[in-house]
């Protein structure tokens, strides 16, 4: 049997270390929210981290994460520190053996001051899209193929 994994890490300055020390609460609130959830997320692991700067919040997966927690979580600081510009991250998909379609990966960005999604990108999507695998979105052919 194989194990699918969902690998990420990413930091969001988020100002000051007042802000932090307040992110941590924030967290708890929000993993405490997921909990309630059925079925569960995987959510991840936050931390402030000195060699950051004490400003920034280290979000990562432990042995596998959901991407859109972390985006969840982001737009809560974002509203609450009324943070600013585009901030993003990337993540992995994998898998403990070989399974075809079991790894892809994406990535995520968000305008802070708007509180909302910019784009974002899934590798396998993607690949279904350009390789014309993708029904509802045909990849574009080229000029000289027939």
């Amino acid at each position: 049997m194989a194990d699918f994994f969902t690998h990420f890490s990413c930091v969001l300055d988020v100002g000051t270390v007042e802000n932090a020390a307040k992110a941590l609460d924030l967290y708890n609130k929000f993993m405490d929210d997921l909990e309630a959830e059925d079925p569960r997320s995987d959510g991840f692991r936050l931390s402030v981290e000195p060699e950051y700067g004490g400003t920034k919040l280290w979000m990562r997966d432990e042995t596998t994460g959901d991407p859109q927690q972390v985006v969840e979580f982001v737009l809560r600081c974002a509203r609450a520190f009324r943070l600013t510009g585009r901030w993003g991250f990337q993540w992995a998909n994998s898998c403990s053996r070989p399974r075809i379609g079991a790894f892809s990966g994406g990535a995520h960005v968000v305008d802070l001051g708007k509180r909302r999604t910019v784009s974002w990108v899934t590798t396998d999507r993607w690949l279904a899209q350009m390789t014309g695998q993708d029904k509802r979105h045909r990849a574009p052919r080229d000029a000289d193929t027939p």
